[in-house]
């Protein structure tokens, strides 16, 4: 796994357009270079933040979007259409206005959805989703994505791997099933650590000066059951892309200046 690196922005506001610019020519590499590209969104307000601004960005035209993959690291369990499904926010930040194929939106069982209520099954259908969309050159169960993008929680928690809690244990299931969150609500369905680790890029995306001290805890060292964070890398790079708010527990040695 890679060594994390830190880009610090001034604000959420610069480190969300930073981020979408980043993020618009990663797409359009891996397109130019292979024909389309793999995205594993996030939400939450620095993911949904990140794509507004990529909404607003002209650059964004430069995406070939009807060959883009999008998947999620987590969801909440809720019924389709829920303002608080993460899918319903990202549809309201951008998906909805840019040509996307539908084939290539993989948006996570709802509560209401092929699986009912039952949230471990719903969890395996993504699995098989997510096997079934892998190929030979990929490294398991999941696809390689290029770009997978994680918020950080005040507690250290991404995707709805949270400090402790069994998912975040898992080493052999790609996605499972969440009971008892301490964040509302407590059913969910989450990306273990063996699926996030197959990505090339990981990017955490912390802004504000509640995510201080999860930053700072999980880029010292600590264990990634105590704070998962610290547990999410990607196989060519890790990225952590901060505002000055978030970074302020940190080293100064620790990161560079900020940079686009």
């Amino acid at each position: 796994m890679s060594t994390p690196q830190l880009v610090v922005h001034h604000d959420k506001e610069l480190m969300a357009q930073a981020a979408a610019a980043r993020l618009i020519t990663k797409i359009v590499d891996a397109q130019a270079s292979r024909g389309y590209a793999s995205v594993v969104l996030t939400g939450g307000r620095n993911g949904n933040g990140l794509l507004a601004a990529l909404a607003a960005a002209p650059a964004r035209d430069a995406i070939d979007w009807g060959r883009l993959d999008l998947w999620w690291g987590d969801e909440r369990f809720l019924p389709e259409g829920d303002p608080d499904r993460n899918v319903t926010q990202a549809r309201e930040a951008l998906l909805d206005s840019v040509p996307l194929d539908p084939k290539r939106v993989h948006a996570m069982p709802a509560s209401d959805g092929p699986y009912g209520a039952d949230v471990e099954a719903a969890a395996e259908g993504y699995a098989q989703e997510l096997a079934r969309a892998a190929g030979p050159e990929n490294h398991g169960a999941v696809p390689t994505f290029d770009v997978l993008m994680l918020g950080v929680g005040p507690d250290t928690h991404v995707a709805s791997l949270f400090p402790e809690l069994p998912a975040v244990r898992e080493t052999e299931r790609t996605v499972v099933g969440v009971h008892g969150a301490p964040k509302p609500p407590p059913t969910r369905v989450t990306l273990t650590l063996p699926a996030i680790r197959a990505a090339r890029e990981v990017w955490l995306l912390a802004a504000g000066e509640d995510k201080a001290q999860a930053a700072a805890i999980a880029l010292s060292g600590a264990g990634e059951v105590q704070a998962p964070a610290a547990g999410a890398r990607g196989r060519s790079r890790t990225l952590w892309l901060l505002d000055a708010a978030a970074a302020s527990q940190l080293p100064r040695s620790l990161y560079p200046p900020a940079s686009p």
